[in-house]
């Protein structure tokens, strides 16, 4: 019998979710406002803490569209952006045509480099008389960032930050969450993060200032007449009633989702333990409690895999996660940048054996779309491309599943 598919984190029910969205229809509040998506809100604020405010949105890309307007980013304004991350950390930049500055890692977090972020900021304002509107940093696949570090050189240069949390959710730095350290935080809630509404996500917000500007902006910037009255482009980002009910269900789950993610990756360190040529990406500091929303190895560039001299010989079809059936049709076999023949070979073994499995994040700055953006480089992002990859790690996930994960891996080294 086919063994079942092992997907990267699936979203997992917690039971409840049922009675929400069943009192939404009842009440016939399927729109998006009502008592679901005030009631996800204040879950959200408990959660986060720090006296924040939240907005719940229709997606993460939109929270970090809202926060850039809100830190003045128009036309022609410079953003300084992690370039290690997907693309929905930057392509809101674009569409306020201003232009994303892409600032590499480091190795211990894979985020963004502190001290060369300060560099590219003096160079920026050297070169273009202007500093840069605000500075997005991300926590890849749930690591918190060296966010004092950054802070320093934010309030050195007085640029806000955005933090992209949304693969952080629940995530901490010495003890206090992620999203709450900079001017405003972005949280997602797709289908495959650690909680999910479907489709959603939030905005975590510094004050109630703050919170009345971003909710005017996401519900189409209606003014105060008894009639339709607009003086300011506002959005349609505001979160289902419906979806927010799932949200509630998920949130009464959230700290067995994290801890869930946390026990896996525990597992999957103590299981390559003694397999030479792979490194379990893990908190670099007793300061950084990651919630390993995805568990991340590193393959190195000497270790052989069954399958790897016959790897990227014909274009692919299809695409690494949801996308497939909705992308373009690829133009060759090979780019500029892609992973070692190993990580791919490790990558079709995994398929094969009903694992799904995934290459980090290409860089932003090596991506073809933002050919003509400025970037700040040191190698860390690309070399780390080209020898990772992304495992199985939700809370379908079982002790059972991370042993067979582990032993296809073993089973596909060539000694």
């Amino acid at each position: 019998m086919e063994r079942k598919r092992v997907y990267l984190c699936l979203a997992h029910m917690s039971g409840k979710e049922m009675d929400y969205i069943k009192e939404a229809f009842d009440t016939n509040w399927v729109v998006p406002l009502g008592p679901n998506v005030n009631g996800f809100e204040k879950d959200l604020e408990e959660f986060v803490g720090k006296e924040k405010r939240v907005v719940a949105l229709s997606s993460g890309t939109s929270a970090v569209h809202l926060s850039l307007i809100a830190c003045g980013v128009g036309v022609g304004d410079e953003v300084m952006v992690q370039s290690f991350t997907f693309c929905a950390s930057s392509n809101p930049v674009k569409y306020l045509g201003a232009i994303p500055v892409f600032v590499d890692s480091e190795r211990d977090t894979w985020n963004m480099d502190p001290q060369l972020l300060d560099e590219a900021i003096a160079d920026r304002v050297a070169k273009t008389g202007r500093k840069p509107k605000a500075i997005i940093v991300v926590y890849l696949y749930g690591m918190p960032a060296k966010i004092s570090e950054l802070l320093a050189v934010a309030d050195k240069w007085n640029i806000p930050v955005i933090e992209d949390a949304a693969e952080g959710f629940g995530s901490s730095y010495k003890g206090q969450i992620c999203g709450t350290f900079g001017r405003y935080g972005v949280l997602s809630f797709n289908g495959n993060k650690m909680i999910t509404t479907s489709g959603g996500g939030a905005l975590i917000c510094p004050n109630d200032k703050a919170w009345t500007e971003i909710m005017f902006l996401a519900t189409q910037a209606r003014e105060s007449y008894p009639y339709y009255q607009h003086e300011h482009i506002g959005y349609n980002y505001r979160l289902s009633n419906v979806c927010a009910g799932i949200g509630r269900g998920q949130m009464t789950v959230v700290s067995e989702h994290i801890a869930h993610h946390r026990h896996v990756h525990e597992l999957y360190k103590q299981l390559f333990a003694d397999v030479e040529g792979i490194i379990v990406h893990d908190n670099a500091t007793s300061d950084i409690n990651s919630n390993f929303w995805l568990c991340t190895i590193l393959l190195d560039e000497h270790l052989h895999v069954k399958g790897e001299e016959d790897v990227y010989a014909e274009v692919v079809s299809g695409a690494v996660g949801g996308a497939a059936g909705v992308t373009h049709a690829a133009k060759s076999a090979h780019t500029k940048l892609e992973p070692n023949r190993n990580v791919e070979a490790m990558r079709i073994a995994l398929d094969k054996a009903n694992v799904e499995a995934r290459p980090l994040w290409k860089p932003m700055h090596r991506q073809p779309v933002y050919n003509d953006c400025p970037c700040y480089a040191n190698g860390v992002s690309e070399s780390l491309f080209k020898c990772g990859l992304c495992l199985p790690s939700g809370p379908c996930v079982s002790d059972e599943d991370v042993t067979y994960i582990v032993e296809v891996i073993k089973r596909a080294i060539l000694r």
